[in-house]
């Protein structure tokens, strides 16, 4: 047995911990309810800025997923608070679904209703509801995904279109945010679908649900995977046509494993094994964005022959699993290191050993990005979740007594 495998296994469980202590002392709004809006990268509180859906969704499943992973009771009780706040202040009782964000004292703000923060909240309610079994939580997740269905699923070209507004009138400006391209369909919205359904699926097996998944696989396989590169395409028409030649690396290695997952929640045998093949062939073509030192470029333009050259603090948490979970398919130790060398640019780079959390990233020189510690898109869930994969991966591997090198 690898040592290797249990000082990894030792450090993430540890570094969870730190996460999640930081969230527990910075995070919370004592004055005005729910959580902070923004916290600077100084660890300065901005009590007057806007809260986001998809902030508090992100919240809502960290601390119901780290309950589940450690029974820690005071995980429970803030997983409880993010979905009292959720539900009395980001929840559309007239229309149905959630804003997009609301003022820091809980005033709707932006009403639109963009599928990418319902498909959030979904996530966040259906890992809540499988720690404390209130019908009420399931039923609000049911509703969105309803709702999703409803108004969103193309019948006509199938996949999904992105934005409406309060009531639910497809917007022009459908924009996830202002540095995206306004196109009708996105892989990122369609990635953080099909993560919010299989999620609702492991607490609610229904065959309408069942039927979507695999809808949503196929358009991944169809229509988002380039067949020949293995890189996903970004942003569609409404007919599917490519709009950009742009390449994520980050969003190419987070959908390696979890496409893979929602193949696997399906339990059908032939699709796991053909979606295990998928992944492992998206781990290498992430793996084109690799640096020397370990970590990954975070966008590669071909049209411009442009990188960003920043490194991301989620990209290197996806990174993490994405590639351990590419070692389980092969028993290729290449992927393991991999996984081990984002691990310990992580802890160099990334980590802030002074204020805790993790910054956003570093730009290609390896100066600190001066990014929020809290904000609209900076949360807990990608760190915290890598930490919690890696370590039930990792645990899984350790008692099959797997000689890792």
């Amino acid at each position: 047995m690898s040592e290797n495998l249990k000082v990894y296994k030792t450090e993430v469980e540890q570094e969870l911990r730190s996460i999640l202590d930081f969230w527990k002392s910075r995070s919370i709004d004592i004055a005005q309810g729910g959580f902070v809006g923004r916290l600077d990268y100084l660890g300065a509180v901005h009590p007057e800025a806007e809260k986001g859906c998809v902030l508090n969704a992100r919240i809502l499943w960290s601390f119901a997923a780290a309950y589940n992973h450690g029974g820690d009771p005071v995980c429970y009780l803030l997983a409880e608070r993010a979905y009292h706040y959720m539900q009395n202040y980001f929840r559309d009782w007239t229309h149905g679904g959630v804003y997009w964000s609301v003022d820091a004292a809980g005033a709707p703000l932006n009403r639109r209703k963009q599928i990418y923060g319902l498909a959030f909240t979904i996530y966040g309610l259906a890992e809540y509801y499988r720690i404390n079994q209130e019908q009420e939580v399931l039923d609000f997740a049911i509703d969105l995904y309803n709702l999703i269905e409803k108004y969103s699923f193309d019948r006509t070209y199938g996949g999904y279109l992105e934005a409406f507004s309060e009531n639910w009138q497809l917007l022009d400006d459908l924009r996830l945010s202002e540095k995206d391209r306004n196109d009708p369909k996105t892989m990122n919205t369609h990635l953080h679908i099909i993560e919010a359904y299989v999620n609702l699926y492991r607490v609610w097996p229904d065959a309408g649900l069942h039927k979507q998944i695999r809808h949503l696989l196929d358009v991944f396989e169809q229509r988002i995977i380039d067949p020949e590169t293995y890189h996903m395409r970004l942003f569609f028409d409404n007919e599917w046509r490519p709009q950009s030649q742009a390449i994520s690396y980050g969003h190419d290695i987070e959908a390696a494993w979890l496409l893979q997952e929602s193949a696997e929640v399906l339990h059908d045998e032939a699709l796991t094994q053909k979606w295990k093949q998928v992944a492992v062939k998206m781990a290498d073509a992430a793996a084109e964005g690799l640096n020397p030192d370990g970590s990954l470029h975070h966008e590669y333009d071909p049209a411009t022959d442009h990188y960003d050259t920043h490194r991301e603090w989620w990209v290197t948490a996806e990174g993490m699993v994405g590639y351990l979970n590419a070692y389980q398919n092969t028993g290729d130790t290449r992927y393991l290191d991999l996984s081990l060398r984002l691990w310990e640019f992580a802890k160099q780079y990334l980590i802030d050993h002074e204020r805790g959390e993790w910054i956003w990233g570093v730009y290609g020189d390896y100066r600190p990005m001066p990014e929020d510690k809290v904000g609209f898109w900076k949360c807990p869930y990608h760190n915290s979740r890598a930490c919690l994969e890696v370590s039930r991966r990792l645990k899984f591997l350790i008692s099959k007594n797997v000689n890792a090198f």
